[in-house]
């Protein structure tokens, strides 16, 4: 399923593979040189399979090289001789005709039994300035070119594009091998440079945007918590607990060998509104005491009564997540990241809300003006 979505995405991105190395350089020559090499080290990595070094043959072709000095004796120059061959191979609009509302255009070549062949080619005549036929084999000869490849372009620049898929690895230590490959000494020829492209580029933007949501996130909380209770102190220990989960997050995706990935990201993102909830129940709780508290019964209170709604919430989520953390069912593995991340962070907000933050409050220095807005 995990593969199937993979090609999905990638078809939907214009590119179905994983990994896509883009090459380029003016020089035809030393890029596909380059191409060759570039495949030939990553497919040397681990995990990196259907390596493809970009160079499509495109088919066999005719070159025609002028003999410049017989050209100019006879009365022609480059351009001349271009055009007029131009105009025989592809025909030339001599006058259009009116039919109905439309000018259809009369176009002018030679019959095709006349250019099909090499030497039909060879005997072409080129018309000089003087009037003379001039034969084209007099000025230029033609050479035969075998498997001549297509030529790219990427941002105003020959490029191309090798690429491969991944088995049994994750993208992001493969790339990593890979631009140690790439960047060993002599492996690319002057004046070739490369870029990452395919599903790694558009991953390293979403990560890139998903990274900028979620510190937004953390500062649209932060900005509530200290406009509902005008306390900087609280809204700043609260937030601490929310940053101490997300460390728990990344500790339970190492012990479960998961992959950081788009899922993970979003769960994270999920994490920061619970955690931040729970925090606020905690506290709501400390509020409603008794008046003749202290800072620390209040604290001690509130974590006994809400200790099993919080944890009672807790494990509900966690049983209702753990199929698909445990990937069971069609297409649950594309969703496993976002269960795990989730449930991790669901675990360890228990131990922060009900330990972490009332430490926090105290080390602060909670006291009774803390459970009341100011005037």
């Amino acid at each position: 399923m995990m593969q199937v979505m993979e090609d999905l995405i990638g078809d939907l991105i214009a590119n179905p593979q994983p990994i896509e190395i883009v090459l380029q350089s003016e020089d035809a020559a030393a890029l596909r040189a380059g191409a060759t090499a570039v495949a030939a080290a990553i497919g040397k990595v681990t995990g990196v399979v259907d390596v493809k070094d970009g160079i499509n043959l495109a088919g066999d072709a005719l070159q025609v090289v002028i003999d410049l000095e017989r050209a100019a004796l006879e009365g022609l120059d480059a351009d001349t001789i271009a055009r007029g061959i131009s105009a025989q191979l592809s025909g030339q609009v001599a006058t259009r005709l009116q039919q109905g509302p439309r000018l259809v255009g009369v176009r002018v070549w030679t019959p095709p039994q006349r250019r099909s062949v090499t030497p039909d080619l060879a005997a072409m005549r080129i018309r000089t300035a003087d009037g003379r036929d001039v034969p084209l084999e007099r000025v230029a000869h033609l050479e035969p070119i075998s498997g001549q490849p297509q030529i790219l372009h990427d941002d105003l620049s020959r490029a191309l594009a090798v690429t491969a898929r991944i088995e049994q690895r994750d993208l992001g230590s493969v790339v990593q091998e890979i631009k140690a490959a790439l960047d060993q000494p002599g492996l690319l020829p002057v004046g070739v440079r490369y870029r990452f492209g395919g599903l790694y580029e558009q991953q390293q933007i979403a990560f890139a945007d998903l990274g900028l949501t979620i510190a937004i996130a953390g500062l649209l909380v932060l900005v509530l918590l200290v406009g509902l209770y005008e306390r900087f102190r609280v809204a700043l220990a609260m937030m601490c607990t929310t940053a101490l989960s997300l460390g728990g997050i990344f500790i339970g995706l190492w012990l479960t060998g998961t992959e950081l990935n788009i899922s993970a990201l979003m769960g994270l993102t999920m994490v920061v509104g619970m955690v931040t909830e729970v925090a606020i129940i905690y506290y709501s709780e400390c509020s409603a005491g008794p008046d003749d508290d202290t800072p620390a019964e209040r604290l001690i209170r509130a974590g006994c009564s809400r200790m099993r709604p919080i944890a009672m919430t807790v494990l509900a989520a966690v049983f209702a997540l753990t199929p698909l953390a445990l990937g069971w069912g069609q297409g649950a593995s594309m969703q496993q990241a976002l269960a795990i991340t989730i449930i991790s962070g669901l675990l360890v907000q228990v131990v922060l809300v009900l330990v972490v933050l009332p430490a926090l409050l105290c080390w602060w220095g909670a006291d009774r003006r803390w459970w009341t807005p100011t005037p």
